[in-house]
């Protein structure tokens, strides 16, 4: 199996628009297939070692990567304190639409496909997003609360990947109900053996990358660009 590398070479910082002003690590490798955008979970941010740390793989496996804030820094420090904004599904998903946007509008990234990773929370907002934007090609979940993602599964129809713990018992069935929920022609859940919600075990980590490469290898690389 793969080693998964801590590194982010290659990678330089941007600044994404989205009513506010977002941080991200944008990567492209040479002749890249696709980009992958991040989606974080609640709590955590564009630094999260377990997306940099799948992100790595995917660049590897010849994949553009955006792993962005979803809040400002004042946002994460009022968020500390009560917990609000990391739940707003809504409003996440609207920023990573808007980063979906904007990459669109960028000469070096405009005629990537596009495709979705989310953890956590921000898997609920990925689907939310990848039901608003139909150019969005692919999905994969780690660790998700597609439940989050409410009615908008039933609009999500990029060929969708749900990747869930087999010791993260209440999100097993969670997964399983939203994937009976989600209209995408392609969708599928894979259950790691013997991982928990946070995949820290040795090899689930690894485990999930190869999973994520393999899907956008296959839905996002030889995908049909909409119109």
């Amino acid at each position: 199996m793969t080693t998964i590398t801590d590194t982010n070479r290659g990678s330089r910082s941007v600044v994404i628009p989205a009513g506010v002003m977002l941080q991200g690590d944008l990567s492209i490798p040479p002749n890249a297939k696709g980009i992958v955008v991040f989606a974080h979970g609640s709590g955590s941010s564009r630094l999260s070692t377990r997306n940099q740390r799948v992100a790595a793989r995917l660049q590897g496996g010849g994949f553009a990567t955006l792993l962005f804030d979803l809040l400002t820094a004042d946002e994460e420090t009022r968020d500390a304190a009560t917990g609000h904004l990391r739940f707003d599904i809504p409003m996440l998903a609207e920023r990573l639409a808007a980063a979906t946007d904007w990459l669109a509008s960028q000469p070096q990234t405009h005629a990537l496909k596009a495709g979705y990773f989310g953890a956590s929370t921000g898997a609920a907002a990925a689907l939310v997003a990848a039901a608003t934007r139909p150019e969005v090609r692919a999905v994969v979940s780690r660790g998700g609360r597609p439940d989050l993602a409410g009615p908008y599964l039933g609009r999500v129809h990029a060929p969708t990947l749900l990747i869930v713990g087999g010791d993260d018992g209440p999100v097993i069935g969670m997964n399983q109900s939203a994937l009976g929920q989600l209209s995408a022609a392609v969708k599928d859940m894979v259950i790691v053996p013997g991982a928990t919600h946070l995949f820290e075990e040795p090899g689930a980590l690894e485990q999930v990358a190869e999973l994520a490469l393999d899907w956008f290898e296959r839905h996002l690389a030889h995908a049909t660009v909409a119109k």
